[in-house]
C-alpha cells in the first residue's frame, strides 16, 4: 500500500484547487475528497503480516490477478503501493529478461522486500522509493502500473496518476483492482472500495483510456486502463 510517512510538513505537497477538506467526515477517510470521493486512511507497515496472511490466496486469488495481466518476458512493471512485495515477488518470475519496480513511500516496507528478495535469490525486484505525490518513476519507463488495493489510500491521486501516466511507455496500461463498491455484500469498509464509475472517471481526468473490466475475482474487480499513444495520432 502507499502509505503515510510519519511527520512530513503539509508544505512539502502540492497545493492544488482539485481536493476538498471536510471538518466531519467519515471516521475511516482523512476528510479530503476527490473528485466527490473521500480518500481512504491507510494502513502502516506494522500491518505487513496481514498482507502476508495465509488467507490472502483464497480470499483475493492474487495468483490469478497475475494470470490475467497477460504479461511478456521483457515487461517493466510498476507496483504502485507495493507493501511486502507480495505481487512483486509473484510477477517477477514470468519477466525473464524484464524487471518490478516495487514502489512504495514507506522505507520500511522497501527493507522487507529487500530482505525477501535475498531469502528467494530474485533479482529482477528494484524498490523504489516514492513520495506522497511522486512515484519517481523515470519518464516512458514502464509498461504497465498495478496498484491492488491502493490506489483509494492515495493521498494525492491525480499528482500520482499524472506522473504514471508520464511513465507510461506510449500504449502503456494501468491496472487497478478494487473491493467492488457495487456489492454492498462485501465485508469491506465503504472507503475501501471503489465502483467502476468512480474508477473510471478519475482515470479519464489524467487522460487514460478505459480499456476492458475483468469480473474474475471474488470480490474485486480488476480495471484496465490504458494511455493513448500520441504517435498514432501524430501519424494520421
Amino acid at each position: 500500500m502507499l502509505l503515510n510517512p510519519v511527520g512530513i510538513a503539509r508544505a512539502d505537497f502540492p497545493s492544488t484547487k482539485v481536493y476538498e477538506q471536510r471538518v466531519i467526515h467519515n471516521p475511516d477517510g482523512i476528510g479530503k475528497y476527490y473528485m466527490g470521493r473521500e480518500i481512504a486512511k491507510v494502513m502502516g507497515y506494522t500491518g505487513a503480516g496481514w498482507l502476508e496472511r495465509q488467507s490472502r490466496e483464497v480470499e483475493e486469488q492474487p495468483s490469478k490477478i497475475v494470470s490475467l495481466l497477460n504479461l511478456k518476458p521483457n515487461d517493466v512493471v510498476a507496483d504502485i503501493g507495493a507493501g511486502t512485495g507480495y505481487l512483486s515477488f509473484r510477477i517477477a518470475p514470468l519477466l525473464t529478461t524484464g524487471k518490478v519496480l516495487a514502489v512504495d513511500v514507506q522505507p520500511e516496507m522497501l527493507e522487507i522486500i529487500e530482505l525477501f528478495k535475498k531469502e528467494k535469490n530474485i533479482t529482477n525486484i528494484e524498490p523504489v522509493l516514492a513520495t506522497l505525490s511522486d512515484p519517481n518513476l523515470p519518464s516512458e519507463s514502464i509498461d504497465l502500473a498495478l496498484m491492488v488495493d491502493a490506489y483509494h489510500e492515495l493521498e494525492y491521486p491525480k499528482e500520482v496518476m499524472q506522473k504514471i501516466v508520464k511513465a507510461l511507455k506510449p500504449s502503456g496500461k494501468v491496472v487497478l483492482v478494487e473491493y467492488r463498491g457495487e456489492n454492498p455484500f462485501i465485508a469491506i469498509k465503504g472507503l475501501h472500495k471503489m465502483t467502476q464509475k468512480q474508477v473510471r472517471k478519475e482515470m479519464q481526468a489524467v487522460g487514460l483510456v478505459w480499456h476492458e473490466t475483468k469480473n474474475l475475482l471474488p470480490q474485486q474487480h480488476l480495471m484496465v486502463f490504458e494511455k493513448p499513444d500520441s504517435r498514432n495520432f501524430l501519424a494520421r
